[in-house]
């Protein structure tokens, strides 16, 4: 009979599991005893520097706002043709929104290609948006791996 188990994912396979971007799931952290506030995301990603970028919508009233400061995790996870494959990565995230054009931080995003999934209960051009950096603190992969049991 076989068994699953699940090994680190080497640096390689990671860089090319997560691609150029996809979707995945951002939690923000919050106060001492309540539960994070996670919201699936688009991401983009520069395997050259290893970094995350995000295109989080802030509506006013919203709670985003005031948790963009907070530390985060970001994880993709999703079923590849060997298996299921995920990686986690958590550090702070940079506001990109207001930086020069000429800056290594837009120039980064400029690089990569965020999917535009439209999830809005109204026209995107009515939706304020900010733009993010998460330069990871730490990141890891793991893989299933089938096991004979």
């Amino acid at each position: 009979m076989e068994g699953l188990r699940w090994v680190q994912l080497p640096d390689d396979e990671r860089l090319e599991f997560l691609g150029r971007g996809g979707t995945g799931v951002l939690s923000f952290a919050t106060e001492s005893g309540r539960a994070p506030v996670s919201i699936p995301v688009s991401y983009g990603f520069d395997p050259d520097e290893a970094v995350f970028y995000f295109q989080l919508s802030t509506p006013k009233d919203g709670r985003k706002q005031e948790l963009v400061d907070e530390p985060v995790s970001f994880v993709v996870h999703r079923e590849t043709d060997h298996g299921w494959r995920s990686v986690v990565a958590s550090g702070s995230l940079t506001d990109v929104t207001e930086a020069p054009a000429e800056s290594a931080l837009i120039q980064g995003m400029w690089a990569i290609e965020i999917p535009a999934v439209d999830v809005f209960e109204r026209p995107r051009r009515e939706v304020t948006f900010r733009y993010f950096r998460l330069e990871p603190e730490t990141m890891t992969g793991r893989k299933e791996v089938a096991t004979d049991a």
